[in-house]
């Protein structure tokens, strides 16, 4: 796999997945493109881990199908499965055993070889263990024993990453250093798969799976998501005049514009649905209102998460 490439490394097709009587996921119907970062997105009890263990064959599906490279999780050979790097929610780890050795244990299993002792030190720095390797596991923290967990199932560089809440409790400097690195893996043509509840993650994907109840909500791009969510795209203004009720109604009539609400006496933020923030500006401009400043608002993904919901009508 490698970048650019379109070849789709993981696909649910139209998956559902029931326990006792109760779909948990329903109609899951999502590609994953190789060398991509997708996320899955969503509140607690929405489906995420039930998807990521789906693809692993932890669970088989009550309806529709999944492949991981072509082939159902289950019937992937030796060879293939070590392709997959997996970070259930609860760590594979032995209590009794100490760092090293766990990190040892699971880059064997995976067939780990040349250059290892390089390779495992790769993994302690990127999850910031150094110093810790002969400590026995049931020493160490939580959120240690969650980065440690996060270093065997990258130890081996594998081509599909699944992680399951791999930014749990984690602290946001060190977030954003996993991020990175699933970035840099994603640019050697790896693929990632990411479950979080922190929304405002979805900004490092390159495609969002946004789910509420067992069900896709939304799939797409963060701008895609974004435009989607607000109706275009918002663009802050100050003008030189007041931004009464007159002003605001010439706005709304511009052709492309969908929505205007004051911010200030001489602000206010306007939806775009086509066309830039540049050429809002010159319309603007021909009408003779001045703009003194143009600028795109910071997103915020809870905001849109929200509105992605209520456009849907689910219920977060």
């Amino acid at each position: 796999m490698t970048p650019g490439r379109s070849d789709t490394a993981i696909s649910f097709d139209k998956v559902g997945k029931e326990f006792d009587g109760r779909w948990i996921v329903h109609d899951l119907d999502v590609d994953v493109a190789a060398g991509t970062i997708v996320g899955l997105i969503g509140p607690s009890g929405c489906g995420k881990t039930t998807a990521v263990r789906l693809a692993t064959g932890v669970y088989q599906p009550s309806a529709g199908s999944v492949t991981v490279l072509g082939r159902h999780p289950t019937d992937l050979r030796a060879g293939e499965r070590v392709s997959i790097g997996y970070l259930p929610q609860q760590p594979v780890l032995f209590d009794e055993l100490s760092v090293m050795a766990n990190l040892r244990y699971h880059a064997g299993l995976n067939g780990v070889g040349q250059r290892r002792r390089r390779r495992l030190d790769d993994v302690l720095g990127l999850v910031e263990l150094h110093g810790e390797e002969s400590k026995r596991v049931r020493d160490i923290s939580g959120g240690m024993q969650r980065r440690l967990a996060l270093a065997a199932a990258l130890v081996h560089e594998p081509p599909i990453a699944i992680l399951d809440e791999p930014t749990a409790g984690i602290d946001p400097i060190l977030r954003q250093k996993f991020w990175e690195h699933f970035r840099t893996m994603r640019n050697r043509g790896r693929t990632v798969v990411v479950t979080t509840q922190h929304v405002d993650e979805a900004i490092h994907c390159d495609s969002i799976v946004v789910l509420s109840e067992g069900q896709v909500i939304d799939v797409g791009a963060p701008s895609e998501l974004r435009r989607r969510a607000f109706g275009g795209d918002r663009v802050d203004l100050t003008l030189t005049s007041i931004a009464d009720q007159p002003t605001v109604a010439r706005i709304r009539d511009l052709d492309g514009v969908t929505g205007v609400v004051v911010t200030g006496p001489n602000d206010l933020r306007a939806v775009v649905a086509g066309g830039s923030s540049d050429e809002l500006v010159a319309v603007l401009e021909s009408i003779g209102l001045e703009v003194t400043q143009s600028s795109e608002p910071e997103t915020d993904w809870n905001e849109i998460f929200i509105a992605l919901m209520r456009r849907r009508g689910a219920t977060a």
